[in-house]
């Protein structure tokens, strides 16, 4: 369905910020900042600081953990072949990377 034939129920249940169900980095500083004695600026610095220092820690090929959320992890994906889709055509997809993130089981009972 294209974006311009959605129904208006669809439509709705988006947010202002045109999201969805998917929370904005802007609204987990304006979180940090509600939660916190930190201003708007000083808890957005705090949470680039908090993601900056995770995606570095995945790049350098570390577990990051999140107590009651869960653990980031870097995994290696092996070379493999793969369907091009409309072609039938089959392709090697080369090795790589991914990230993997594994739930708390705490968040896991919560859900």
């Amino acid at each position: 369905m294209t974006r311009m034939n959605r129904p208006e129920s669809e439509a709705a249940s988006r947010t202002s910020s045109g999201t969805g169900n998917k929370i904005a980095k802007t609204q987990i500083v304006d979180h940090v900042a509600e939660q916190t004695s930190l201003n708007r600026k000083q808890a957005g610095e705090a949470v680039s600081a908090m993601l900056d220092c995770m995606i570095s820690a995945l790049r350098e090929g570390r577990r990051v953990g999140l107590p009651g959320l869960g653990t980031l992890s870097v995994t290696q994906t092996a070379a493999r072949t793969g369907v091009r889709p409309g072609t039938s055509q089959r392709i090697q997809i080369p090795a790589g990377k991914k990230v993997a993130f594994k739930v708390a089981s705490t968040l896991k009972q919560q859900l």
